[in-house]
């Protein structure tokens, strides 16, 4: 139950990559009729992922993952703008790719404002308004928080952002195959992908940019990802992310309506049997998570408990699953210290049944009884 931190490989991906792992192996920058093959792969994949975000595939820029994408979009205007002294805007609950690349450039000279969050994890869009400045570049704000699940008002967010004449990046990565991403109609600039999040193989990402933007590379090299981004394609998973992202996509609203009535049915199961429980997050947010504080019971403590009983859950982004310290993002919402570290989140997949939700639901409740009493 923590699909926020990865997701299976579809089988038919899987099958899919095989080919070519074994026998259509060839480097897709290679001129022979053999790599031919490999680079039909890489650009249908292409084809294939930018319809499901209405884009041209010109503009999607394959990746290592959703990090690289990220660190990708931010340094790459920060470098290509051509300001003395630019100005970045992001909010307090990014993804540590993006604040930690923010914290990186502001080593470098660039300016960064984090804007506040209200309650439910929502922009304060009068304080964004304000922060703007004549050297504003660009606003990086993800769509879906992969810890509380908020969903922000991106098309609002990109309204203000063009209006103060900067580009909008967007970290999507909680979002892609979750809920429906239209880059012209949200009026995106910007946007980072993971495959893994969506039934799709590690290791494989993409980085959308408008065609008009001007940016820089990032890694150097050879010519691959038209000049953009050199080193040779991981064929077999930009193959088996083309299969997790049409079929993501094409089951969207099966997949959401089936994990919000789990959603509910557990949500009302955890206030019903659990005391002194609290769910946190905005009532608009991804139909699989569950962020709950759990009053008096460490959730470090809670996760290794349920974790005896193969019981998958998290306290957080699995990029910090071993920190001791409170989460920025449940601080940023306003939650003490205290409550930050009793608090737990729980990410279903369609697949997930009633029965399980019941196991579940009745072991943290015994775990919490007794990490209470101590």
């Amino acid at each position: 139950m923590d699909h926020a931190a990865t997701t299976m490989l579809l089988p038919k991906a899987a099958a899919y990559m095989r080919q070519y792992e074994l026998s259509e192996y060839g480097n897709p920058s290679s001129n022979y009729p053999f790599a031919a093959k490999s680079k039909a792969a890489i650009e249908s994949a292409r084809y294939t992922i930018a319809n499901t975000i209405n884009a041209k595939p010109s503009e999607i820029y394959f990746t290592s993952g959703g990090s690289e994408a990220d660190n990708w979009a931010i340094q790459g205007i920060f470098t290509s703008c051509g300001k003395n002294m630019p100005h970045i805007i992001t909010s307090a609950i990014e993804h540590s790719a993006i604040l930690n690349t923010c914290r990186f450039l502001e080593r470098k000279g660039c300016h960064i404002t984090y804007v506040p969050v209200k309650g439910d994890g929502t922009i304060n869009l009068d304080y964004l308004e304000k922060a703007f400045t004549k050297n504003t570049v660009l606003v990086s704000i993800m769509t879906a928080n992969n810890e509380i699940g908020t969903i922000e008002p991106i098309e609002k967010i990109s309204e203000i952002t063009h209006r103060h004449h900067a580009l909008f990046h967007t970290d999507a990565v909680q979002a892609y195959g979750h809920i429906p991403i239209d880059v012209q109609k949200s009026g995106i600039d910007l946007m980072s992908v993971s495959a893994h999040k969506c039934n799709g193989p590690k290791g494989i990402g993409f980085l959308y940019v408008n065609e008009n933007i001007n940016f820089d590379s990032f890694i150097h090299g050879g010519g691959q990802e038209r000049q953009k981004r050199a080193g040779t394609e991981n064929v077999a998973a930009i193959a088996g992310f083309k299969i997790a992202a049409s079929t993501s996509c094409e089951k969207m609203a099966e997949h959401n309506k089936r994990e919000l009535y789990l959603n509910n049915y557990m949500t009302r199961l955890l206030i019903r049997e659990i005391p002194d429980i609290t769910i946190n997050g905005s009532s608009n947010k991804l139909a699989n998570n569950i962020n709950c504080t759990v009053k008096g019971a460490n959730a470090q403590a809670l996760i290794g408990l349920l974790a005896m009983d193969d019981i998958c859950i998290s306290a957080g982004s699995a990029c910090h699953s071993d920190s001791s310290s409170a989460s920025h993002v449940l601080t940023a919402i306003g939650l003490s210290n205290e409550d930050a570290l009793s608090t737990i989140r729980i990410t279903l997949g369609a697949e997930n049944t009633i029965s399980e939700i019941e196991h579940v639901v009745q072991k943290i409740k015994y775990a919490a009884f007794n990490l209470r009493k101590r």
